[in-house]
């Protein structure tokens, strides 16, 4: 029984980790796209790390539409070079996708 206490504690602890690092990197995206910085090495790292943090989330379905969001961003910076910037239609886009995707995902909690 303790140990099925102490696995719940850490599940609990690893998903509030997990909802932390979320809500964060969200913010920092949408800020760095505030601050005109909108080249694939400036965005890149932060959007990868926040679809792998959404695709460990267990308690998010496999449809969740902010992971398709993000994963569909992970896709367009996939295709640039590390210098090509997002055009000022693509950043209002992200933006707005992070943005929504960010509410989604807050609903989720609860």
């Amino acid at each position: 029984a303790v140990v099925s206490t102490q696995s719940t504690g850490d599940n609990q602890g690893n998903i509030s980790k997990s909802v932390a690092d979320v809500i964060s990197l969200y913010i920092t995206l949408c800020d760095k796209l505030q601050m005109d910085m909108r080249a694939k090495d400036e965005l890149y790292t932060d959007l990868k790390c926040l679809a792998d943090v959404l695709d460990r989330m267990s308690s998010l379905p496999p449809d969740f539409e902010g992971k398709m969001k993000v994963y569909f961003w992970v896709k367009e910076l996939d295709k640039l070079s590390a210098a090509e910037t997002l055009s000022d239609d693509q950043v209002r886009q992200m933006v707005f996708d992070l943005e929504s995707s960010r509410e989604a995902f807050v609903r989720t909690l609860g």
